[in-house]
């Protein structure tokens, strides 16, 4: 089976009202935010508590604004400094596209660590509740990405089942929808793993094991899809011949890494302890 098509031209824009237009991008943002903060809900519950709906209610708030400031300004310092800094007037043009996960994942993590300071909570074990339904949000933003026609994947070979032929590119070369395959990546396969991860009650116990396996999942699964996918015009391939993409991700793996490791050891002297309190 070997399947070509061409992209369909989806029209981004899902309703209009006037001069008010909602567009799928936006609306995969606020739905993931919706859902992810009722499923945060539900986990902060879960042996051992960490913290109440009210403070996750209050938190919705401040995740919005990681996310939207820090996926903006990484854009801008990760992926085209020089342009915004002759073209300051483009900056607040969010509407235009341009925003960054790892810029996001950073504003996120500011917001972790200023709240959970300022209510008294273990910003590991909160963390742990918030990685899990990331990559819900990650899967809507692939899915909107592939809608607007954008971020199309590599050429790809003749053996290759589902080419796919993306008009906006300016050529009638078959390509990888790599839209497709991020979505499935980052966000079906990263979020299985966590969802099955985070029943079993031992790692919920080691603080930080959980938001470990989510940046080290990520950086694994952003460094793989990014071989599908065409670099960005304005950077091409930078250096060893990796994306950029790339280059911020792999630092991921190694963080995530560490984090876990960081966790397996923080459990030990309680485990020790409870062990020897029984003898």
């Amino acid at each position: 089976m070997n399947l070509l098509t061409v992209w369909p031209h989806f029209d981004p824009i899902l309703v209009r009202f006037g001069p008010l237009e909602i567009h799928y991008y936006a609306l995969a943002y606020i739905t993931a935010l919706i859902i992810g903060w009722r499923l945060m809900r539900r986990m902060v519950r879960e042996p051992p508590p960490v913290a109440t709906g009210e403070q996750v209610d209050d938190f919705l708030a401040w995740a919005t604004l990681g996310v939207v400031l820090g996926g903006r300004i990484g854009y801008i310092l990760f992926y085209r400094p020089i342009f915004y800094f002759h073209h300051p007037n483009q900056i607040y043009a969010v509407w235009d596209g341009g925003m960054s996960f790892h810029g996001g994942f950073l504003g996120v993590t500011v917001a972790i660590l200023i709240f959970c300071y300022r209510r008294g909570i273990d910003p590991w074990r909160f963390a742990d509740r918030v990685a899990i339904p990331v990559p819900i949000g990650l899967f809507l933003g692939r899915i909107a990405n592939f809608i607007n026609g954008e971020l199309w994947g590599r050429p790809a070979p003749s053996w290759f089942p589902f080419r796919m032929i993306y008009p906006e590119s300016g050529s009638d070369v078959p390509r990888y929808p790599s839209e497709l395959f991020e979505a499935f990546l980052e966000g079906v396969v990263l979020f299985v793993i966590l969802l099955i991860a985070s029943r079993s009650e031992r790692l919920r116990r080691q603080p930080g094991f959980l938001a470990g396996m989510f940046v080290m999942g990520y950086g694994a699964m952003r460094s793989i899809a990014e071989n599908f996918r065409q670099p960005d015009w304005f950077l091409g391939y930078l250096v060893f011949g990796l994306t950029m993409g790339q280059l911020l991700s792999l630092p991921m793996i190694v963080i995530g890494a560490a984090m876990m490791w960081r966790a397996r050891r923080a459990e030990r002297p309680a485990t020790l302890s409870i062990r020897s309190g029984n003898g």
